[in-house]
């Protein structure tokens, strides 16, 4: 069996990795256009539930994994200068770019070939292999090649939100809602190592032109915020990798599997599968957990290829969409968000904890008492 992955993210390499485990006679090869140490953003974050998966599914690197990562228990919502903690939430995060290192070592001393600063144009440059993977991102080239038969949808959100970084510390998984002469603003952020912070900044698009951030470069953007956020960022700065402003596309396809012009399976995983809107934290999740179905599926089915991918999609599927449907949930509560400042602190986390509509008055005193007790009458 030989396996063509395009895309050294999350989800190539794991699946990557999975696959040459279960299979070491198996010729796995990734595809990567970047070089091994490229990687945009800064931390990424798992719930709780995010990594019940691992720890089910694939023990030893979850044990391997958590030891690397910083945790907290509860999540925290500042609005008006007051904290609302939420309790029974809690989250890990760890740097991306140490995610993606510890999956390539892995991958490195399990036989996975993987080539970095490979980009690759076309799907014909792969050759013949037995199966095509695409897990190239959002700009897909797996994708975009197969179009017709995967059918993508995307819907471009209008918020604009830049990912940045600090060296501010904070103690927990945040979001903090700010506002000025301009407009409304709401960071999301939290330690991802001992000394560094993911500090994503968001807006609506009139406040965006409003404070003139569509013209402003980077200098003056970082600038521009750091003075919104002064409050919280404690004097410390903004650092950027190419933290540009930008819009977010809820991408989902049709359909999961395509055949290549000389009829190779092709299937897609991971952000060039679906996005996840990043107020929820769960682009990884879903990355890891569509390489550990596609992987399990071929462990049910051998090498019979049409098999396992017809497998994967049976099982997955149910699961991915409704996650899906919740972060565009998610993600429509952000694009009102300051309509949703005008409530007390209190009523705005609550509103938030139930944005997606999946959380019951019932279920959040069973996870969250002590937010609960402290409900206004």
């Amino acid at each position: 069996m030989n396996i063509a992955v395009l895309g050294a993210g999350p989800a190539g390499l794991l699946f990557a990795l999975l696959a040459k485990r279960r299979n070491p006679a198996w010729e796995v090869r990734v595809f990567e256009q970047n070089p091994a140490d490229a990687t945009f953003g800064f931390g990424v974050v798992f719930s709780q539930g995010a990594l019940a998966f691992l720890e089910r599914d694939a023990p030893d690197l979850h044990a391997q994994l958590t030891g690397r990562m910083e945790a907290w228990p509860m999540q925290r919502i500042v609005h008006r200068d007051e904290k609302v903690d939420i309790d029974g939430n809690g989250f890990s995060s760890i740097q991306r770019l140490s995610l993606n290192r510890f999956l390539q070592h892995l991958c490195n001393k399990s036989g996975v070939r993987v080539e970095f600063s490979r980009a690759v144009t076309s799907l014909a440059e792969l050759g013949a292999p037995d199966l095509v993977v695409g897990a190239d991102g959002l700009n897909s080239l797996v994708r975009r090649s197969l179009e017709a038969q995967f059918e993508p949808k995307i819907e471009w959100l209008e918020n604009r939100f830049a990912w940045y970084g600090t060296s501010q510390v904070f103690e927990c998984l945040t979001l903090t809602f700010r506002e000025n002469e301009h407009g409304a603003f709401v960071a999301h952020h939290y330690r991802y190592s001992p000394d560094m912070s993911t500090f994503l900044l968001e807006c609506d698009a009139a406040t965006w032109r409003r404070a003139g951030l569509d013209k402003l470069d980077d200098g003056a953007s970082r600038a521009y915020c750091e003075k919104v956020f002064a409050p919280d960022l404690d004097g410390h700065r903004l650092v950027s990798n190419k933290s540009v402003w930008r819009q977010f596309p809820l991408l989902s396809n049709r359909n999961w599997v395509a055949r290549t012009e000389n009829g190779t399976p092709a299937v897609l995983i991971g952000d060039a599968l679906r996005t996840m809107h990043f107020s929820i934290g769960s682009g990884t999740r879903t990355a890891f957990e569509d390489a550990i179905a596609l992987d399990r599926a071929f462990g049910q089915a051998g090498d019979d290829v049409p098999a396992a991918l017809a497998a994967f999609e049976t099982e997955r599927r149910p699961v991915a969409d409704k996650l899906h449907a919740a972060a565009n949930l998610s993600s429509y509560w952000y694009e009102r968000f300051p309509e949703k400042m005008k409530l007390a602190p209190w009523p705005l986390a609550y509103d938030y904890m139930t944005r997606s509509g999946r959380m019951s008055d019932d279920r959040l005193r069973q996870m969250a008492p002590r937010f609960m007790a402290g409900r206004p009458p």
